[in-house]
């Protein structure tokens, strides 16, 4: 049994308890049928924005929310872009990236390294580093009430950064694929080590946070995108660093403990997963469905318990998207069924 085993089987019951809280709303949240396409797209622009804004802010960056925007959009003010503009242009295309084809990027060390290079691809000075381990030593400083900086942990050496990264990945990977081992305990031990790990000379935070979206998404939890995990953890910044120290200090000694940063993990994609909630409860049913699957709902609503066969003959609709249309007001808890078969007779949700 491996180091990160061992880890992961001391965690208690409790974490279970918010694990399963959160795989029951991403059981009832579906890409692109929770919420109606059009806004599930204006969401995505929404988050794209916030996330960056939130996850470079959290690495020191100044630019607001409204000022991501508007470099985004191409209005900014006519001035030469400094760092944090490169950093807001990186950590965004790479984000959408991400979205929008997370099904077909491999969790491997090259993606690792060519996400690396391509969230740093606008940083001046970045040339020698970007897309490569560190070659120097590196560690991880806060700054105190009298505003000196102190050493807080050291992380991995340069020379043994190469084998570190190779065993967390390949562990990753076959405790995601055995699927032996719940994925977001898989999650929240990666992004510990990782950090620990610090590979980069630069941009290992914001990368963490962009491997942490990659792999929400892979392992099926698609409300990623639309409500911002780092928001969240920009808003409670002070326990997200207290969380990753508290846990990394205790790697590799005796008495390793990853419970204070795997509840505080947890506990974000919580936040994210209820919001969502929010989100599909805020939503009215008629921005939901399309204008078939609209006319298949108002059938069941006027009717005393209809069948399929007599939806399809009240409303035109043809019979298998009138099926498709029910299986999606199941899902939604609009309608409820009685009966099997040809008998199945479908009915309004009581409130």
């Amino acid at each position: 049994m491996t180091n990160f085993d061992q880890r992961i089987g001391r965690l208690p019951p409790g974490v279970w308890g918010t694990i399963a809280k959160i795989d029951e709303i991403k059981g009832r949240w579906t890409q692109g049928e929770a919420l109606h396409p059009y806004q599930l797209a204006q969401l995505q622009k929404s988050v794209l924005i916030t996330s960056t804004g939130a996850s470079t802010r959290i690495e020191g960056a100044t630019l607001s929310d409204a000022e991501v925007e508007k470099l985004i959009r191409g209005v900014q003010p006519k001035k030469a872009e400094g760092r944090d503009e490169q950093e807001v242009r990186g950590y965004f295309e790479l984000l959408r990236h991400v979205f929008d084809v997370h099904g077909s990027i491999p969790f491997s060390e090259s993606t690792i390294l060519s996400l690396h290079q391509e969230m740093l691809k606008y940083a001046d000075g970045a040339q020698a580093h970007r897309g490569r381990y560190k070659t120097v030593e590196n560690t991880i400083t806060a700054v105190g009430g009298t505003g000196a900086a102190a050493v807080v942990m050291k992380t991995t050496p340069p020379y043994l950064v190469r084998k570190e990264m190779e065993s967390l990945l390949l562990w990753t990977r076959e405790r995601l694929a055995a699927g032996d081992v719940h994925p977001l305990a898989v999650i929240a031990n990666f992004v510990v080590e990782f950090l620990k790990i610090h590979p980069f000379e630069d941009g290992n935070g914001r990368l963490s946070r962009l491997l942490t979206n990659l792999l929400l998404l892979q392992a099926g939890y698609a409300f990623a995108p639309y409500v911002s995990h780092e928001k969240i953890i920009e808003r409670r910044r002070q326990d997200y660093y207290l969380a990753l120290r508290r846990s990394q200090a205790t790697v590799g000694t005796a008495h390793e403990d990853i419970l204070p940063w795997t509840e505080f993990f947890l506990s974000v994609v919580l936040e994210q997963a209820e919001k969502a909630v929010v989100l599909m409860e805020k939503t009215g049913i008629e921005e939901m469905l399309s204008a078939k699957q609209l006319e298949v709902y108002n059938a069941v609503l006027t009717g005393k318990g209809v069948s399929a066969g007599e939806i399809a003959a009240a409303t035109g609709v043809a019979r298998p998207t009138v099926n498709q249309a029910l299986e999606k007001l199941l899902r939604l808890k609009k309608i409820s069924k009685v009966g099997i078969g040809r008998g199945t007779k479908y009915w309004p949700t009581r409130k």
